[in-house]
């Protein structure tokens, strides 16, 4: 019991247990909108009336193929923003699930925002993509208007690139989308340097971002593929469950496809594609490595994790087994020991080059994954491209790396695979 000016308040619960996500999107009067998975593993809007004794909730918006990532009430509107294949999409409706009409977004890329209340209409939101650096628009809800209201100055033109999004089977037959980004001027030109990019774990979704580093790459004339594997959210909760504990190896087939789907469309060609990911992306690379080694031509893994045997037993290692699941458990140590990079090294095949980067004093993933990993590659018999590794000082696991020490990093690693996939590298 609580209380609000001079009288008491009983507190009422509206939801009980932690089982689902229930996210307030807004009020009016008694009548309360959350985003909810209780039923709906993608997301839905329901309302629930606290003045009703039963506070049922009831469906306005129901399950999408899209999953719903974000609802607010603005004006007398609601906004929904949703993942559609892995990209943003928004739309309007009325109060009672009524649709509008869609926000018109830019291009394929990633909006954010959509704050506000009632009775004011006016919201903001934020778009960006692999060459739009993050631009804020001015959006009306009466109207359905949007209007440019800050955009950063770049030494560059966005509309020199394309970015495009293609699907392609997994080993499995699993549909996967892919984004493609490329010099406009490059198009059609034949097989280029390509970097692949992926993640893949913790219900994590890979959608489009700026990357200052990855347009360095774009501009040089490489291209960009970032591909949506399982295990991320771009697809919600069954998404990431295809691609976690016992279904991990579905996440390094959807990455071994992508670079397959790559060089057979012609974008690229054996030789000319390496493979980059962080942190889980990293398992995920030296994985696909050990693998395939023959598929790919230069690897980055950065701070990755390793060794899947031991990986429970340092700092925040044991969060991760609703991921990797447990290696004290017999079932989750074979499904381990089966992927895990620093164990699988195998001698007599040629491994491609491959920078390992971390940082000496990383609390996230500690860097004695990373040691280990190219401790193991440099004393196997796998063939004469150098397999080194970067350590950066005085650093972590990235977050709040200074601006001198992430050019410095991406030069190296950039460079790396420049080198070793043929890219001929214009001067400024």
């Amino acid at each position: 019991v609580g209380k609000i000016g001079k009288g008491p308040v009983k507190l009422r619960p509206l939801v009980a247990g932690l089982d689902y996500n229930w996210e307030l999107a807004g009020s009016v009067g008694s009548r309360f909108f959350f985003l909810t998975n209780k039923d709906a593993p993608r997301g839905r809007l329901v309302t629930l009336d606290v003045e009703r004794p039963e506070r049922k909730a009831v469906e306005i918006v129901g399950q999408t193929g899209d999953t719903l990532v974000g609802a607010s009430l603005v004006g007398e509107r609601m906004i929904l923003a949703y993942l559609g294949d892995a990209k943003s999409e928004a739309e309007l409706r009325t109060l009672d699930g009524t649709p509008i009409g869609p926000i018109g977004l830019p291009t394929i890329g990633s909006a954010s925002g959509f704050g506000g209340k009632g009775g004011d209409p006016e919201t903001f939101y934020t778009f960006s993509s692999y060459a739009v650096p993050p631009t804020v628009y001015r959006f009306n809800t009466s109207t359905g208007k949007a209007e440019l209201f800050a955009k950063p100055k770049v030494a560059f033109n966005p509309a020199d690139y394309i970015a495009e999004q293609r699907f392609y089977p997994s080993k499995d037959g699993t549909r996967i989308p892919m984004f493609l980004v490329r010099r406009r001027d490059k198009t059609g030109n034949g097989p280029m340097p390509t970097l692949l990019y992926g993640y893949g774990g913790f219900n994590i979704a890979q959608s489009p971002a700026f990357s200052a580093p990855k347009l360095a790459w774009l501009e040089q004339g490489g291209a960009l593929a970032v591909a949506n594997l399982r295990g991320g959210g771009e697809y919600g909760a069954d998404w990431h469950d295809a691609g976690r504990l016992q279904a991990k190896q579905n996440v390094f087939d959807d990455f071994i496809a992508a670079g397959e789907y790559l060089i057979s469309q012609g974008i690229t060609e054996k030789g000319r594609l390496a493979i980059e990911g962080r942190s889980n992306g990293g398992l995920l690379v030296g994985a696909v490595v050990n693998q395939r080694p023959d598929l790919f031509a230069a690897a980055l893994p950065a701070v990755g994790v390793m060794d899947m045997l031991r990986f429970n037993q340092f700092t925040a290692g044991r969060y991760w087994v609703d991921d990797y699941g447990d290696p004290a458990k017999e079932a989750d140590f074979r499904t381990l020991r089966a992927y895990s990079p620093y164990h699988n090294v195998t001698s007599g095949r040629d491994y491609p080059a491959i920078l390992v980067t971390t940082a000496d004093t990383d609390d996230r993933v500690v860097p004695g994954h990373s040691f280990k990993y190219v401790a193991a590659l440099q004393a196997a018999d796998i063939g004469s491209k150098p397999h080194l590794i970067r350590i950066e000082t005085r650093a972590g696991h990235g977050s709040g790396k200074p601006t001198d020490k992430i050019i410095a990093e991406s030069a190296d690693m950039y460079a790396f695979i420049a080198k070793w996939t043929g890219m001929e590298v214009r001067a400024h």
